[in-house]
């Protein structure tokens, strides 16, 4: 699917698909990638989501026709790009108690154990289909559908950041602290967000995440390290399994 709307007097849209999917969102990486490299004068930036790519440009510089012609260009080009390898970043998550306070609400509301909540959510890889709401928090996708869980009817007016949550079927990490009502299952220590980094977003859409489990103490012990800036989250390369 590739298809070209236009989106407000100065936007576009090219659907790439009709449901959230793996190879929907390699279609939207490589079209972002064509974008990069292109370049396009006139393109102020684009917006992927789950499905398609939004792209404001300024009108004054170059016509909708243009931009769509352009656009349409890249259909080809797309099929030869070569993505980057994927990479999976493994996040510490402290479960339960004060930092997931609904994690009994979750194992309950699907008739299991906290364990097993714990041991369906961690050391997964989930692919960051994109992101949003906040500066640097991921949307993911490979949740089991073993601890789906509704969001909360009343929203708590503030979520710690770090907060890890669960919302029906999918699950993120609260990269600053906002209102939300995500079932909150645990808390990692590590920032996804810091404005005062040169490179301030630490997670990219198409890479992975991988939540692992830690105790309080090992939370405590990795927050000292990230305030005195020794803390730098595990990486490795995604591996196809």
């Amino acid at each position: 699917m590739f298809r070209i709307d236009a989106y407000g007097d100065m936007g576009l849209r090219v659907q790439l698909g009709k449901t959230i999917s793996k190879e929907t969102n390699e279609k939207i990486r490589s079209l972002a990638l064509c974008l990069e490299k292109e370049k396009i004068s006139g393109v102020i930036e684009w917006i992927p989501t789950y499905t398609a790519i939004s792209i404001s440009y300024d009108p004054y510089i170059i016509s909708y026709d243009k931009l769509k012609n352009r656009i349409e260009d890249f259909r080809e080009q797309m099929v030869s790009v070569k993505l980057p390898p994927a990479m999976v970043v493994h996040i510490p998550v402290c479960y339960g108690g004060e930092y997931g306070p609904d994690l009994e609400t979750v194992a309950k509301h699907n008739g299991i154990n906290v364990e097993d909540v714990i041991n369906l959510h961690a050391d997964v890889d989930y692919l960051i289909y994109m992101m949003g709401f906040t500066p640097g928090f991921p949307y993911l996708g490979g949740m089991s559908e073993k601890i789906a869980t509704p969001r909360l009817s009343n929203p708590r007016r503030k979520i710690p950041v770090g907060s890890v949550g669960i919302a029906g079927a999918q699950t993120g990490v609260y990269s600053m602290e906002t209102p939300g009502g995500w079932q909150l299952i645990g808390r990692t220590p590590v920032r996804l967000f810091d404005s005062s980094k040169q490179e301030p977003i630490l997670l990219q859409a198409g890479n992975f995440v991988r939540f692992v489990t830690i105790n309080e103490a090992e939370y405590k012990a990795i927050d000292a390290e990230i305030k005195q800036g020794i803390y730098q989250p595990k990486r490795e390369t995604f591996l196809v399994k």
